[in-house]
């Protein structure tokens, strides 16, 4: 096949689609172990999700990244590239529902007191109750169906409590019911928390928090680049190309060409054709089917629109004055506002603020593309946030002193009940083009965290040099995960030893 355009010198290389955090590992990778690769990012700045978006000289993630896991030659690669510019933070979140302050994760005296004595026996009789039905049943051998959010949270937290900590959050985050969204979604995500472990704690212990009797599931501190997690990626762009390895920015891939078999041949990017012996792509799965030329068939097509995303924005809110709180972030529940989540940057890293006598507040709107929140214009969604800030007790509006908008398109795969049938299809399919490796969180339409897409593009490129991993293997676990996903710990221990992870530090 004539690839126009494609050098004949890059046929051995290997062709990356994306340029976040999936993409760019796979590329560091290669670079280590004397590879060539070629990046193709569709925006004009590499990291994805996980970049630092900046304002006149303020910087601020598109939500929170904390850098925390137990995948060894994850937190490897991230000590090797940032060295010294990794912080220790402590972390601190809140949860706001109805007008107080609650702890997160969950500590006894706090959450007594913010619900009052009623509610909180009112709570525990809940779950008490939950437990005996789902005790009683596992007895007597009666299904108890999980399919959706609110069913798996309800039998293990109690009705009372999914409704006061679970169901408005979610449905903020998602834009849909709790019953309509797949449980998957829940056993990945709040798999650790433990009511059981909270009540022992507070009869047992006088009140100690969680924190102080270490369940296991939460974390009290985590790394951050000083300048944020896009300080990481850009670092590790300029690793790769120092490497003679090419990242290409606006460059979103519009064609994929390939062949029954044989595989992708070539995709084509901003007009130019990028051939290669492998390709790794971290774009969403919905536009990567899309873009095949020539089309695959009909089924296959059809089964590209099971998957839906929801987007994001952020409100950078800078006001006057130090933060009135140590919270990294806050968690909203309160139905009143449209602001799901809240970040204080400041809290992150002080440099990230430029000036001593400011905060930064980062006020996150889940939302879908062309909404109206979407659609609003910038001042009116800083007017919004203003207000919304002072409604939910962080800030004056009166002290804000400035502000901007940052749109974030596909930032969570949805786990509704039409996107695992397709993906079933789709996997099929591609599990028949031998030099193509989907990785990341869009790639896999699969809501991970950063360490995790990180892994798949470490055992995808072990791949192409020889290895066998099976990628959709790698869970999704919660967010404070003490494994390292679904592959065994012998195949862990196995990547830890592998080459060619080694320390691939700035030339000088």
């Amino acid at each position: 096949m004539n690839l126009n355009g494609a050098n004949a010198k890059d046929a051995d290389r290997t062709v990356i689609i994306g340029g976040g955090p999936a993409g760019l590992t796979a590329a560091y990778e290669l670079c280590a172990a004397n590879k060539s690769s070629v990046v193709l990012e569709a925006e004009n700045d590499v990291g994805g999700i996980s970049r630092t978006a900046e304002y006149k000289g303020y910087k601020f993630d598109i939500g929170g990244h904390r850098f925390y896991t137990k995948v060894k030659v994850v937190e490897q690669m991230w000590r090797d590239v940032m060295g010294k510019d990794f912080l220790t933070r402590s972390r601190s979140s809140r949860i706001l529902y109805n007008k107080h302050f609650f702890q997160y994760p969950l500590e006894p005296w706090n959450l007594f007191l913010g619900l009052g004595p009623i509610e909180t026996g009112l709570c525990l009789l809940s779950y008490t109750k939950a437990g005996l039905e789902k005790h009683a049943k596992k007895l007597l051998r009666i299904p108890q169906p999980e399919r959706d959010f609110e069913t798996y949270v309800s039998i293990r937290f109690g009705k009372r409590l999914f409704k006061r900590f679970f169901e408005s959050y979610t449905e903020k985050v998602w834009g849909m019911k709790c019953r309509e969204i797949q449980s998957e979604w829940a056993a990945q995500r709040i798999k650790g928390i433990s009511v059981k472990k909270v009540i022992l704690t507070f009869l047992t212990f006088g009140g100690r928090s969680a924190k102080d009797v270490k369940i296991k599931s939460f974390i009290n501190s985590f790394e951050y680049p000083r300048h944020g997690p896009g300080m990481l990626w850009n670092r590790v762009k300029e690793i790769v190309e120092q490497r003679q390895s090419e990242v290409v920015m606006n460059a979103p891939v519009t064609r994929v060409l390939w062949e029954p078999e044989r595989g992708v041949t070539a995709v084509e990017a901003g007009g130019k054709l990028y051939g290669g012996a492998n390709f790794i792509s971290s774009m969403p799965i919905r536009d990567l089917i899309a873009a095949f030329d020539p089309p695959p068939p009909p089924h296959i097509l059809k089964a590209r629109d099971a998957f839906s995303y929801r987007d994001f924005l952020t409100v950078a809110l800078i006001t006057r004055g130090q933060p009135k709180t140590e919270d990294n972030w806050v968690y909203i529940h309160e139905p009143e506002v449209k602001v799901g989540r809240v970040q204080i940057f400041d809290n992150w890293s002080p440099e990230m603020v430029p000036e001593p006598d400011r905060t930064c507040y980062g006020m996150e709107y889940f939302c879908f593309e062309g909404d109206g929140l979407w659609a609003m214009s910038d001042p009116d969604l800083i007017a919004l946030a203003s207000k919304e800030l002072e409604r939910v007790g962080l800030a004056k509006a009166a002290d804000v002193v400035d502000g901007t908008v940052v749109r974030q398109k596909k930032a969570y795969p949805v786990y509704d009940d039409a996107f695992r049938p397709g993906l079933a299809i789709l996997r099929e399919f591609l599990d028949k083009l031998p030099n193509l490796q989907l990785v990341g969180r869009n790639g896999m339409h699969k809501y991970n965290n950063q360490d995790h897409s990180m892994l798949t593009a470490m055992l995808a490129v072990r791949n192409i040099l020889g290895a066998q991993y099976d990628l959709w293997r790698i869970n999704i676990d919660t967010e404070y995960q003490e494994e390292g996903g679904n592959i065994t710990e012998e195949e862990l221990h196995q990547l830890e030893r592998s080459q060619p992870l080694v320390p691939m530090p700035l030339a000088s």
